[in-house]
């Protein structure tokens, strides 16, 4: 009986997989050593508004790189309390650029954001916040 050569490569795919899983922990524990811990939000959209009426929407996709001593899984477990504190305070304060009701004011996002979610974590958690995408409902005319 001939084997087949669809066992064969179906042994070879999984023991590079077998192989592959070692090196792939080590990095993702190398990744923690140099202190990439994270927690990221991903589209949360919050309301903009310009004397006191509803304008826009920001869709933003967020992470809060933490610092090395922080634990990174028990951050994570706080993602949705992340998420509420994000959009209670967008809903008090318009984080979009003056005359520009489309754009976030990052520097301002960041300042604001950086202290409410040090309540959640506590002091000595977040590094910094990166705003990796932001995209508004509405665009310019």
């Amino acid at each position: 009986m001939k084997p087949d050569r669809r066992y064969f490569l179906g042994a070879a795919a999984a023991c590079l997989c077998l192989s592959a899983m070692p090196a792939l922990a080590s990095e993702g524990a190398a990744a923690k050593k140099a202190g990439n811990a994270s927690v990221q939000l991903g589209a949360v959209a919050i309301p903009v508004s310009v004397d006191g009426k509803l304008v826009n929407y920001i869709f933003l996709n967020i992470r809060i790189n933490l610092t090395m001593t922080a634990d990174e899984a028990g951050v994570r477990d706080k993602e949705p309390y992340f998420r509420d504190a994000l959009v209670r305070t967008a809903s008090r304060i318009s984080f979009a650029q003056t005359g520009k009701d489309y754009l976030l004011d990052e520097p301002r996002f960041k300042q604001v954001m950086t202290v409410e979610w040090t309540k959640i974590t506590g002091p000595g958690v977040i590094k910094s916040i990166d705003i990796l995408r932001q995209s508004p409902k509405r665009h310019p005319n």
